[in-house]
């Protein structure tokens, strides 16, 4: 019998010791191939409920953990689309940003080093349009920042 196979049985026999998962996951991290996930994915769907959540806890806080089980590859998988869609409002804003500052440039404001901090720190989308849209035909960099759109009471 190979080790693989010696290795599934003992988690699923003896899964509920912590140390038996461990040293699963240490043997799994040793592999570093596809025997790795088919190994992993056997041992899982044959283990107990409550080994099933100790083989999750230990994979997932181990540094070299692989995305084998269903629990991790959910997590995964919205982990990296959550991180994918803030990388998208980050580059919009730092886009906006950009062009915000190149059309004031073009439009021949001088433009202090408070203001560019003010704009260049805001990451929040909406504010940038709405003083890039404002840019366009601002008489001064105060109408930039009126937020009453020129109105005043």
């Amino acid at each position: 019998m190979s080790r693989d196979a010696l290795a599934i049985m003992a988690v699923m026999a003896h899964g509920r010791d912590r140390k038996v998962v461990e040293a699963f996951a240490m043997a799994l991290a040793e592999l570093r191939d596809e025997h790795a996930t088919k190994c992993y994915e056997y041992a899982y769907s044959t283990s107990a409920p409550d080994v099933r959540r100790l083989l999750e806890e230990i994979i997932m806080t181990s540094a070299t953990w692989p995305v084998y089980s269903p629990f991790a590859r959910e997590h995964y998988g919205r982990g990296q689309a959550e991180g994918k869609a803030e990388g998208k409002a980050e580059g919009k804003a730092e886009e906006a940003v950009r062009m915000l500052l190149l059309v004031l440039g073009a439009r021949g404001f001088d433009i202090s080093d408070d203001m560019r901090t003010r704009i260049s720190t805001c990451a929040d989308l909406a504010q940038l349009e709405s003083w890039a849209t404002r840019a366009v035909t601002a008489q001064s960099l105060e109408d930039l920042f009126d937020e009453t759109g020129g109105q005043h009471p």
